[in-house]
């Protein structure tokens, strides 16, 4: 059994029948009623995706996937094509199946991911919790602001937008957690 605290980018789960998996982190919110996660999930029988506010606490039965190792291969346009390692086969995902993990990966990393299955057709991967990425652009650093308190956007080569300490500069490394997006500290080189 799941939690909706244990629902994250790519973890599929059954609700009210359907077969769904996590696209997107939309945000928590609270209220009277208590803790209400949003998230943008993906049908896995009708390709269909909808928006899905779940309370904290509600339990879930998982869907059993299937798991190939493989690596990205190349982009083509909103196409990601995956090769398996062992038997070289290929696999094509849509971008939006990705969901935000679109923005942390690139033919260049020569990153092993794992790519899911549902019923033989490729869903969506589980990436690293932490991934290395380069800054293309953000506002100059400023000296001496180590504190990390306070942050700015940055674009990073994969052409998402994160958020960064003052001190991070334009071609600087950076550690990201892909489960949220959130920056974790400078690399090491």
């Amino acid at each position: 059994m799941l939690m909706t605290s244990q629902l994250k980018v790519g973890t599929a789960f059954m609700y009210e029948g359907n077969a769904l998996i996590v696209q997107k982190m939309l945000g928590q919110r609270s209220g009277r009623a208590g803790m209400v996660t949003s998230f943008r999930v993906k049908n896995l029988v009708t390709n269909s995706t909808m928006d899905l506010g779940i309370d904290a606490g509600e339990k879930f039965d998982e869907v059993d996937l299937e798991s190939h190792v493989t690596k990205l291969s190349y982009v083509d346009g909103d196409t990601f094509v995956f090769m398996d390692q062992d038997t070289y086969e290929q696999f094509e995902l849509a971008k939006e199946d990705l969901g935000d993990y679109a923005g942390y990966i690139t033919p260049d990393d020569d990153l092993e991911v794992n790519l899911t299955f549902y019923e033989g057709k490729p869903v969506g991967i589980d990436l690293p919790v932490r991934v290395t990425r380069t800054v293309t652009y953000c506002e100059p650093g400023v000296k001496g602001d180590t504190s990390g308190k306070s942050l700015k956007p940055a674009t990073l080569d994969t052409g998402i937008e994160v958020r960064v300490p003052l001190f991070i500069n334009t071609d600087d490394k950076i550690v990201i957690d892909t489960r949220d997006g959130s920056f974790l500290e400078r690399a090491k080189n």
